[in-house]
């Protein structure tokens, strides 16, 4: 989670307030009353204890093995929790993994009254190299857009991965704050959700092409990281970046 909304979480979350993490098992909300994850209890913290994310000073976790639910949050069954049932719901670095975001939004939007939701920014997912030979994180499913209070999950086609035009070069995403690398979204009584779906597959390489083309100029990528990547390329038997982004590249 971002340093900045957890210091506003901090801040805002009344301390009589009922609080749910959804899919926190990696890192999960210390302030949370309850916690819903795939994983059990037990084997929580792991990218503390992997050395990924920075140690910190944790706060004593509010939740226990007793609010800990061990489930499958896109099981298609309603969570074990009534409508309105928490005052805030986190969902941090968890819609972009799982195979059906639009059921797990319906349920947070059902059980909670306000909330927050932390995916990987568009930046990120669609920038080569920065978790190995391929673009944004291998494990992730879903390009995600969130325009006011609406969410859109869009599958993320392999074809980004071939098409130089359809992601940013390597080292890209070294010149991005923290604020750029995630999406984040502040909702109150509810928000909107769907899965965007593209027939045409121009339409497509439209949806691609053009967040590239809008983000990438003003952010010269060094001569040194292309160097690195383009070998990378040739030795794949892929196409070369060009020295130096340029419209029309």
């Amino acid at each position: 989670m971002l340093e900045a909304s957890r210091r506003r979480l901090a801040d805002e979350l009344a301390p009589d307030w009922k609080v749910l993490d959804v899919g926190g098992w990696a890192d999960p909300f210390e302030r949370a009353d309850w916690v819903i994850d795939l994983m059990p209890y037990e084997t929580r913290g792991l990218y503390e204890q992997k050395g990924w994310i920075e140690p910190r000073e944790r706060e004593p976790e509010r939740f226990s093995r007793d609010t800990w639910v061990q489930r499958d949050i896109c099981g298609r069954e309603p969570w074990p929790f009534d409508d309105d049932a928490f005052d805030f719901v986190i969902c941090a670095q968890t819609l972009e993994d799982v195979r059906d975001p639009v059921w797990v939004c319906s349920e947070i939007a059902r059980v909670g009254r306000a909330g927050y939701i932390e995916v990987p920014s568009r930046l990120m997912e669609q920038t080569y190299g920065h978790q190995g030979p391929w673009v944004g994180y291998g494990h992730h499913h879903w390009l995600i857009d969130v325009d006011g209070d609406h969410i859109s999950f869009t599958f993320k086609h392999h074809v980004i991965h071939r098409r130089r035009e359809c992601h940013f070069p390597y080292g890209f995403d070294r010149q991005l704050s923290d604020a750029e690398r995630n999406t984040t979204l502040w909702w109150e009584g509810s928000f909107s959700y769907e899965e965007r779906i593209f027939l045409d597959s121009a339409e497509l390489d439209r949806y691609l092409i053009s967040f590239v083309e809008a983000n990438r100029h003003g952010r010269e990528v060094p001569s040194r990281w292309l160097g690195i990547a383009n070998l990378v390329l040739s030795r794949a038997g892929l196409r070369r970046w060009p020295s130096r982004s340029k419209p029309g590249d």
